[in-house]
């Protein structure tokens, strides 16, 4: 989608301050953290959500969540905690309709988190 800021970075149209990437994944700092960690993790081909991924290319999530997991490791996330949230549509608080992990570490979290 040529309009999609994600995709956009996906490209290399706009910057990013990746900390991680391989496989068709971008792990980078989020601009507007909610957590002293804050960071999001991309896959290169453009989905909405979850629900929209073909059965038969769904092993996109599985090279999301193998960065996610490669993250965490590298940016010593595991040894505290971290959170992750995946949001789609607006009343989730979804700003880019692009999938994408939220990976928020650093301080304490409240539960429930809405």
């Amino acid at each position: 989608m040529s309009d999609c800021l994600f995709c956009k970075i996906v490209r290399g149209d706009i910057p990013a301050d990746k900390v991680y990437e391989s496989d068709g994944v971008i792990v980078f700092r989020d601009i507007d953290p909610k957590a002293p960690v804050h960071l999001l993790a991309i896959p290169h081909e453009h989905y909405s959500g979850i629900h929209e991924i073909p059965d038969t290319d769904m092993d996109i999530m599985k090279r999301v969540n193998s960065a996610v997991s490669a993250t965490v490791k590298q940016e010593n996330l595991d040894k505290e905690g971290y959170r992750l949230v995946v949001n789609y549509g607006t009343i989730s608080g979804q700003a880019v309709p692009h999938i994408h992990v939220h990976i928020l570490s650093g301080r304490p979290m409240d539960w429930p988190p809405g």
